[in-house]
């Protein structure tokens, strides 16, 4: 079948992984272990049809066929079009290279992963940028998201001055609340490192996040946490906290983990087992059951396609009829499941549209008749994040919000997770303009109070 380009997007086009992008070129510097960089696809290769977003950036390798977890597939004889070639073109400079990183933000070789930690076999630093559209087309080639190495630091960025605002603000009598919002707002999540770091050598062995949970209370609290986690840290602590005690979070739970790249997730399940000292697939798999079970079995296996495999459109049409089948057949969940969660983000947009296309219905509103419960939450946010991340953030966001109370733990999570990519986040703030005819820190302002009120919204700005 043909495909027209998908709807126009109002707000500009999804960066990446939605807070979970890799960090812009030049900006670190991986350990050696991570092997030769890969060069940027070359420029000669043909865009898809107009008005149709890139791909972001993210997951590894493999792409199924419906049932089953087969061997990935390359796309037909004269199909390069929908993705980027291997190499880089005569003469073109290497991503990785060295090069001048913008001032302040030289973010620099790790200081090395906590013991135990292993990360996965090496792989190239992911190019950036690519058409202006498309739904397969270049994207990370298992490379994790900024903050998903463990122990690397800001190089070049003195943490010191940070470090020493900080104990200045928690010492003594009294806690300066102003100046910790200040500090850690601003912080992208290697500097947060390069901080805790500093904060203990220079403070006699303090601990940063120690001082600060016993300097602060309530949802104010849980957020400076989250901050001073790190993005990987606060992923593992989310699940572990959706799965500690009697029933699950499945709000938290759904929101560490899925619609993640391949690579962070297997950053996420090993920094688990160094914490916890125990399996993350484990600690899921005992807190659920049944079909639910399955659906996050199939999810924290990450062996999602990876985001520059090409879109094939002969395997997009036996998806839509595939996924048409099991939606309007008894049971066949795990059809379903199967090309949600292994398929990259880039085909479920090309699989989202063409299933409109052919059926005059979204692929939303067709699984929202199928599923209930867990499964149905869990499924419509993966294949939300793929086709509109921004959006799904947003969607996400109001939805903390939105009836009788706030639910402030989803809420301060919500926002933390957001706020470490700012292109993202400005994204998710137009998305939610867009959507709610309103602006989403004057939304936050109404729901929340006090210094949790003033950190939430220094996050957003």
């Amino acid at each position: 079948m043909s495909y027209g380009p998908p709807p126009h997007n109002p707000y500009g086009p999804p960066p990446g992984q939605g807070g979970y992008g890799p960090p812009p070129p030049h900006h670190h510097q991986q350990q050696q272990q991570w092997g030769p960089p890969q060069g940027p696809p070359p420029g000669n290769w043909q865009q898809p049809p107009p008005g149709q977003w890139g791909a972001p950036q993210g997951p590894p390798p493999g792409h199924h066929q419906p049932q089953q977890w087969g061997q990935p597939h390359g796309p037909p004889p004269g199909q390069q079009q929908w993705g980027a070639p291997p190499g880089p073109p005569p003469g073109q400079q290497q991503w990785g290279a060295p090069g001048g990183p913008p001032p302040g933000q030289q973010w620099g070789a790790p200081s090395g992963p906590p013991p135990n930690f292993q990360q996965g076999p090496p792989s190239p630093m992911p190019p950036q940028g690519g058409p202006p559209g498309g739904f397969g087309g270049p994207g990370g080639v298992g490379q994790p998201s900024l903050g998903y190495i463990p122990g690397m630091t800001a190089q070049g960025w003195n943490a010191d001055q940070s470090a020493d605002a900080l104990r200045a603000a928690m010492k003594g009598f009294g806690t300066d609340e102003k100046e910790l919002i200040r500090v850690l707002s601003q912080l992208d999540p290697l500097q947060i490192n390069s901080v805790k770091h500093a904060f203990t050598q220079r403070h006699k062995g303090r601990d940063l996040a120690k001082d600060i949970s016993s300097e602060t209370s309530r949802y104010f609290k849980e957020g400076l946490l989250a901050i001073v986690r790190g993005p990987l840290e606060q992923d593992a602590y989310a699940v572990n906290d959706a799965v500690a005690g009697a029933g699950t979070n499945e709000d938290m739970l759904n929101d560490a983990v899925l619609g993640r790249s391949n690579a962070d997730l297997r950053a996420i399940k090993q920094m688990y087992q160094v914490r916890y000292k125990k399996t993350m697939e484990a600690d899921v798999a005992g807190d659920l059951s049944m079909k639910t079970k399955d659906l996050f079995n199939m999810v924290l296996a990450a062996n999602r396609a990876e985001e520059n495999t090409p879109v094939n459109p002969q395997q997009v049409d036996r998806d839509v009829d595939e996924l048409n089948r099991a939606l309007q057949s008894r049971g066949e969940q795990i059809a379903v499941c199967n090309i949600i969660c292994l398929r990259s983000d880039g085909q479920l947009r090309a699989i989202a549209h063409a299933f409109e296309q052919k059926y005059r219905k979204t692929l939303h509103s067709a699984m929202e008749k199928k599923f209930d419960g867990h499964m149905e939450t869990a499924l419509l946010l993966a294949l939300d994040r793929a086709t509109d991340r921004a959006m799904a953030d947003a969607v996400q966001l109001e939805a903390a919000m939105a009836g009788l109370g706030t639910k402030d733990k989803l809420l301060v999570n919500r926002v933390v997770r957001i706020h470490w990519d700012r292109a993202h986040k400005d994204q998710v703030k137009r998305a939610y303009q867009h959507r709610y005819k309103r602006d989403l820190i004057a939304r936050v302002q109404g729901e929340t109070s006090g210094d949790y009120r003033e950190l939430l919204v220094a996050l957003l700005r």
